[in-house]
């Protein structure tokens, strides 16, 4: 596979012959649509017939239930695990499920022989996470002892084939406690047969200030869980300054932390799945950008006529456009900002990847990834 960057002029048709690679695979690996469109600046995943050396590894993604099924059908084949996203519970313990039935994902994530991971979070009826809910939980003894119960009830019955705990805003003060529960879920799955994984904010030194970081201690929650997934993403996001979500530059750092305090063999690298328009200027605490595919990104480029340019220090695509008499700055992801965080991967020789999420269709950094590694 390689990756070839659209020139002014060029065709699908004058790629295929320039590369030598079927027309069709073109079309079919860049999910491109009739008539063809194309930015200058695109970068194109090329594949030929053949094999390659690759790497093993586990692959997730997360997935709400109400996601589209073809769109998750495309991505299921690059699975090792679904996480289904979320399970939540009461500060007495309670599970509770999400609001739309999740058998579906369950059962087509079995079809494709991708695990099922019941995914949970302190997320409350506002839909927001809830660091109180944190609180009450790992403090009390018979709130834990009925939700690993409730937890154990959800893998025999319906098929779960593991845990994912993705706590955020956890308190200073619930740092130990958080890491002994997570401790004690993973003995209970453990007895069952299955792993149990833990998401961690991006963190660089274990001092680290703010209310996403402090209450994670990666030496603990490495040790307790089986495996952690490293949230590197959201450098930009809705709020921020027009900037990449996941630039390589901060997350190698993240990455050359967490290998300080947990083994290589349990980490995976969180990847986004998603990129930002911000309309411009930009003001801070006024500007809101809006959160779109990177599929629709590509072809929103396509669409304005903008040059998509490639930051080298963040490895990633970006491009300016204007609409309605505003401009506006978009940062997404394409085959080359992936080749360089899978390059981490096989760099540091960590676990696997975890996309977030699923909703949206990547079937271009599906298969970069699958010409890349063997998925476990």
């Amino acid at each position: 596979m390689e990756i070839y960057v659209v020139k002014p002029g060029d065709t699908v048709d004058s790629i295929a012959a320039a590369t030598g690679a079927a027309l069709s695979s073109i079309i079919f690996n860049n999910q491109l649509f009739y008539p063809y469109r194309l930015a200058v600046g695109e970068a194109l995943l090329i594949s030929y017939e053949g094999d390659a050396e690759r790497q093993a590894i586990d692959t997730n993604g997360y997935a709400y239930p109400h996601i589209d099924q073809d769109t998750l059908r495309q991505a299921l084949p690059y699975m090792s695990a679904l996480s289904v996203f979320s399970y939540g519970f009461t500060p007495d313990g309670v599970l509770i499920p999400p609001r739309i039935d999740d058998t579906f994902l369950i059962n087509l994530a079995q079809s494709y022989g991708t695990r099922p991971v019941l995914t949970l979070t302190p997320i409350d009826a506002s839909g927001t996470f809830n660091n109180n809910l944190i609180t009450a939980l790992v403090h009390n003894p018979d709130a834990i002892a009925r939700l690993i119960e409730a937890l154990g009830v959800q893998i025999t019955s319906r098929g779960f084939e593991g845990v994912d705990i993705d706590f955020e805003y956890i308190l200073p003060s619930d740092r130990v406690a958080f890491a002994e529960f997570v401790a004690a879920v993973r003995r209970s799955v453990n007895a069952l047969g299955f792993p149990v994984s833990v998401a961690l904010a991006p963190k660089t030194s274990d001092d680290q200030k703010g209310v996403l970081y402090e209450g994670k201690d990666y030496a603990l929650l490495g040790q307790a869980a089986d495996y952690v997934l490293l949230m590197t993403y959201e450098w930009g996001y809705t709020y921020s300054v027009p900037m990449a979500v996941a630039p390589i530059d901060k997350v190698r750092r993240v990455v050359e932390y967490a290998l300080t305090r947990i083994p290589a063999e349990k980490i995976d690298l969180g990847v986004p799945n998603y990129g930002y328009d911000w309309p411009l200027p930009y003001v801070s605490g006024t500007t809101r950008a809006t959160s779109l595919g990177n599929l629709d990104a590509r072809d929103l480029a396509a669409e304005n006529g903008a040059v998509i340019q490639f930051d080298e220090t963040a490895q990633s695509p970006w491009y300016t456009y204007e609409k309605d008499g505003t401009a506006h700055e978009v940062w997404f992801e394409d085959v080359r900002s992936y080749r360089a965080k899978f390059s981490l991967v096989t760099e540091y020789g960590l676990r696997g990847i975890g996309f977030w999420q699923l909703m949206r269709p990547n079937l271009p950094g599906f298969l970069l990834m699958s010409g890349t590694f063997w998925i476990r």
